[in-house]
């Protein structure tokens, strides 16, 4: 059972914040403000699902909740580089790799 913020917003059983009915996080809208440096309204024009209403609410969680997200954010971006540097090689890269020596 998820948790209602307010009419645009509600957390999920594992504490993650998602727009309600669009099936988006909140925390990635926040990525495309904080990545790109997208207005609102680039936003709408990228993800036309969710209405300015919608974003607004997202971003003003994202504000409302800048640390607990951005150490989130923080975790994945580690999580992630982390599995890239195990991972030398991705299959399409082995594959190019073995059909170049095959020349």
């Amino acid at each position: 059972m998820s948790t209602v913020i307010n009419s645009l917003i509600e957390i999920d059983e594992s504490g993650v914040a998602w727009i309600a009915g669009a099936n988006t996080k909140v925390i990635e809208v926040a990525l495309d403000t904080l990545a790109h440096g997208s207005s609102p309204e680039e936003i709408h024009f990228q993800h036309p699902h969710l209405s300015l209403a919608q974003i607004h609410a997202a971003l003003s969680f994202y504000h409302q909740h800048r640390t607990e997200l951005e150490a989130e954010i923080q975790k994945r971006w580690l999580e992630i580089n982390d599995l890239a540097a195990k991972e030398s090689e991705s299959p399409l890269q082995q594959r190019l790799r073995e059909l170049k020596q095959g020349l």
